[in-house]
């Protein structure tokens, strides 16, 4: 192991200290702090409006926060860019991709972007093609590409310069059964050799199944964070999500809608 990577395994994969947004009158994160360990498979759950897009998008270079500050493996996100850039791979929600390529010119493109040997992007396009199944597809435009090949090309996109932390905001949207199961294959291999994933989800079961560590965020701050066991404690990650976050409803007054 090298003083680099020995110092990376010490170090989080991402901290996040005091980091908030606020859009007009509304608060969209409100000074949230947040640390992931290196090498876990982190989770980040809560509703819709949460904030989890913005803090991502904040973290990782994509929307300048108003306060507070973020770090990749010790790097400073704001103050170094370039250099917090170099380890991460995103994969943003909304994905916006240069859509007139192929599959295969767009991987290929993120790994020249980066700087890599043009022999080395071909070898590892094709190999990450080959997992996502999508080699049948790489002479695609992917303005013609479905939503859920649309996400894993955005995903090879994202891993092709072998990223230290990976940061994926609903990976699995719109993605099939069989699809999903090869990606959090590539990721549980990804997480395995060193690698830190980061993941929004709504899909509760999938990040319990999937994630050892797991924050769950409400109205822009943190109610609840650690490893998976201690957050869910006696219940299922479901219950303990909707026991923090509230809003639950019965269903009353829909008696009309009974058939019998």
């Amino acid at each position: 192991m090298t003083d680099t990577q020995e110092h990376h395994t010490r170090v989080p994969a991402l901290t996040l200290r005091g980091l908030g947004k606020r859009f007009g009158e509304k608060i969209a994160v409100d000074a949230i702090s947040l640390e992931v360990p290196a090498g876990s498979f982190y989770g980040l759950v809560g509703p819709n409006g949460a904030g989890k897009t913005t803090t991502l998008s904040m973290a990782t270079g994509l929307l300048r926060p108003d306060i507070g500050q973020a770090f990749v493996l010790g790097t400073d996100v704001w103050q170094k860019p370039l250099e917090a850039k170099r380890l991460l791979g995103v994969l943003p929600d909304g994905v916006r991709l240069f859509d007139r390529l192929t599959g295969e010119q767009l991987v290929t493109y993120s790994g020249l972007l980066r700087g890599m040997e043009r022999d080395v992007v071909a070898q590892r396009t094709a190999d990450l093609l080959s997992a996502l199944d999508l080699t049948g597809d790489a002479g695609t435009l992917v303005v013609d590409y479905s939503a859920g090949m649309t996400k894993k090309i955005a995903l090879a996109s994202a891993l092709v310069h072998a990223p230290r932390v990976l940061v994926l905001d609903e990976p699995f949207e719109s993605v099939d059964p069989v699809s999903s199961a090869n990606i959090r294959s590539i990721l549980e291999d990804y997480v395995a050799s060193g690698g830190t994933v980061i993941v929004s989800s709504h899909v509760m079961d999938l990040v319990q199944r999937m994630c050892d560590h797991v924050a769950v965020i409400s109205g822009g701050r943190v109610l609840a964070a650690g490893t998976v066991d201690e957050v869910r404690g006696e219940q299922s990650l479901e219950e303990r999500f909707v026991e923090l976050v509230g809003g639950r409803t019965h269903g009353g007054g829909l008696e009309w809608l009974r058939t019998s």
